[in-house]
């Protein structure tokens, strides 16, 4: 008995959440209501960023370009020395994952692409974060970031980090005349000055602590 009871709250505390996570969805991307008028911020709080949707796919005009996020880092080395490492293409990497992978995770296929459109909608045209929102998408680029370079052997402690966006158009297909550049075009955004709470495995630390490191980086 004490184990069907056990059972039967977990199994309801999970229905009460899926219930309220499926609220939230359709809240969110339901047409401007009441609910949605009054309890708003609240909705976009449980959204974003993890969960945050997009129709781009059944746009009138699809996307026609494809755009690889790159990072390189400076690198404290033991011996004292700073040293700048190449540039990693994070989303090249994601796509090996993915290429041949018949049941790919969400995480390879999403995760980076969201945060990285996160990241650029909630940022003005002179890359300084558009409030809150805008800020919280640094947090979670850097934290994103950290944990790829956590796998990787840099031979050093990640002081800084700097991304670049590579945009390279869709080349036409075989059997198209249209003559298309597909060379990359590049766009650099500032050094962050990677904190403790950016760290994989590190305990959470306050806002105050990452605001103020993204304000010291620049």
């Amino acid at each position: 008995m004490p184990y069907q009871v056990v059972a039967a709250v977990a199994l309801a505390v999970v229905g009460v959440l899926a219930c309220v996570h499926l609220a939230m969805v359709f809240l969110h991307v339901a047409p401007s209501n009441t609910l949605t008028k009054q309890h708003g911020e609240a909705v976009d709080d449980w959204v974003y960023p993890e969960f945050e949707q997009n129709w781009k796919l059944f746009a009138p005009n699809p996307l026609q370009q494809n755009i690889a996020v790159q990072v390189r880092a400076e690198l404290s080395r033991p011996d004292g020395t700073r040293t700048t490492t190449g540039w990693t293409d994070l989303t090249g990497q994601d796509i090996a994952q993915i290429r041949g992978n018949p049941m790919p995770s969400h995480t390879e296929q999403n995760e980076l692409r969201r945060a990285w459109d996160f990241f650029l909608n909630t940022h003005t045209d002179d890359q300084r974060p558009n409030g809150m929102r805008g800020r919280l998408s640094e947090q979670y680029m850097r934290r994103i970031v950290m944990l790829r370079l956590d796998e990787r052997a840099l031979g050093g402690t990640v002081r800084k980090i700097q991304l670049r966006s590579a945009t390279r158009p869709v080349p036409a297909p075989a059997w198209s005349a249209e003559k298309i550049n597909t060379e990359p075009s590049f766009r650099t955004y500032p050094w962050w000055r990677v904190t403790a709470a950016d760290r994989p495995g590190a305990t959470a630390a306050s806002s105050t602590e990452a605001q103020a490191g993204t304000e010291a980086a620049r």
